[in-house]
């Protein structure tokens, strides 16, 4: 590292703000390049969203199912060299009417609905569904998914959910926000086509603790209501909390979806089966149940389930979802010209840069902007960054 770029003054060279993937990748990066980095959290853990609580062996995960999946070997090479993943599938089952169905939406799906047994008569029937709701300019959700699945499909399995999880109905909610729905015509429950997925064997905890190793810490910090001080830390800020929070909402509030979540510890070896169920009726509450057990194999004679209940997001409450329409992706745009004028700031990560991110994104974003980052530091691309992390 050349001194001479950063200013000696300071404790560190970097305030990571969120100690979450994207804040922890970043950490690890700069410390293996030889920067001097504090992570802080105002939760009371590390890793984000992917913390993992113990319960007797259990290891749950406290703010919903967290499977990673990717189609990169870079990505999967790059977590498998701090913790080994083990081999979880993830086949998520959907519940109506006290009936169980397979996902994504494939053969053994349609056979349940339909009774049908071949992919033939299977795009026969979606063909005679979808055939009154054709339409190439969809204006809304509703619109967009019964002009691909039909009615059924749709009035099982998405209006409900979509609607729970939105707080919108479906009419109102703009069609991107479920993208494309997959329609398999094979038996296959594996709910994701990436080629790789997995579980972080002993929990993700495992994988933060590897990152995070040898970088100073600090849970219980909020960053935003001690900003000066913590600022005179560090010669730059890596800030991964909400976009419109670092401004003081000066030029308005973005909008999230929340999440709360119901645990209960329960005397018997195997509540449901699986390790998520969607409970795809508007009446039921809650969107599904994690039974956690199941994402590591486990044998312990008892189990820990959540149950996950999408929440308006207020004041005080944790940001999920970004809302990604019109009119908040213009807010964002404008919130991020005035963060590029700030010097000695980077922002990342779903919150920050006010994007829907899976967890292989995260990384790989990360990895890129903290290339970028010891490129600039250093003049030229040093031999720890040569390794698996340069992307």
């Amino acid at each position: 590292m050349q001194e001479n770029k950063m200013e000696k003054r300071r404790v560190y060279d970097y305030l990571i703000v969120g100690a979450g993937l994207f804040g922890c990748v970043f950490a690890h990066e700069l410390h293996q390049a030889g920067f001097k980095c504090l992570v802080i959290d105002k939760r009371g853990h590390l890793g984000g969203n992917t913390y993992c609580r113990d319960e007797g062996g259990i290891k749950v995960h406290e703010f919903g199912a967290h499977v990673f999946h990717t189609s990169s070997e870079r990505i999967w090479a790059y977590v498998n060299s701090f913790v080994p993943f083990n081999r979880y599938t993830n086949c998520p089952l959907a519940r109506y009417k006290n009936k169980v169905f397979s996902l994504p939406f494939n053969m053994n799906t349609f056979n349940q609905l339909w009774g049908v047994t071949t992919p033939e008569k299977a795009r026969l029937k979606i063909r005679e569904q979808v055939r009154e709701y054709s339409t190439k300019f969809p204006k809304n959700l509703e619109e967009y998914a019964l002009s691909v699945v039909g009615s059924d499909i749709y009035h099982r399995f998405i209006k409900g959910y979509t609607e729970k999880q939105w707080g919108r109905e479906a009419r109102e909610l703009p069609a991107f926000l479920i993208k494309r729905i997959p329609l398999r015509f094979t038996y296959d429950n594996n709910y994701f086509d990436d080629r790789y997925q997995g579980i972080p064997i002993g929990g993700y905890n495992k994988l933060t603790d590897a990152l995070l190793k040898g970088v100073d810490t600090k849970v219980n910090v909020d960053y935003l209501k001690d900003k000066v001080a913590l600022d005179l830390l560090a010669c730059k800020v890596v800030y991964t909390g909400p976009l419109d929070a670092f401004f003081g909402y000066e030029i308005g509030r973005l909008e999230y979806r929340s999440l709360a979540f119901e645990h209960e510890n329960l005397d018997c070896y195997d509540y449901q089966g699986n390790a998520v169920v969607n409970f795809t009726e508007f009446e039921i509450p809650y969107t599904r149940i994690i039974e956690h057990k199941h994402f590591e194999f486990g044998k312990q004679p008892y189990t820990v389930v959540s149950r996950e209940y999408p929440r308006a997001f207020t004041r005080g409450s944790e940001p999920f979802y970004p809302i990604n329409d019109a009119r908040n992706n213009q807010l964002a745009d404008a919130y991020r010209v005035m963060m590029n004028r700030i010097p000695n700031l980077i922002f990342g990560g779903r919150l920050a840069e006010y994007k829907y991110y899976d967890m292989d994104q995260v990384i790989a974003s990360a990895l890129t902007k903290v290339k970028q980052e010891i490129i600039s530091q250093n003049g030229f691309e040093s031999e720890q960054n040569n390794g698996i992390g340069a992307i």
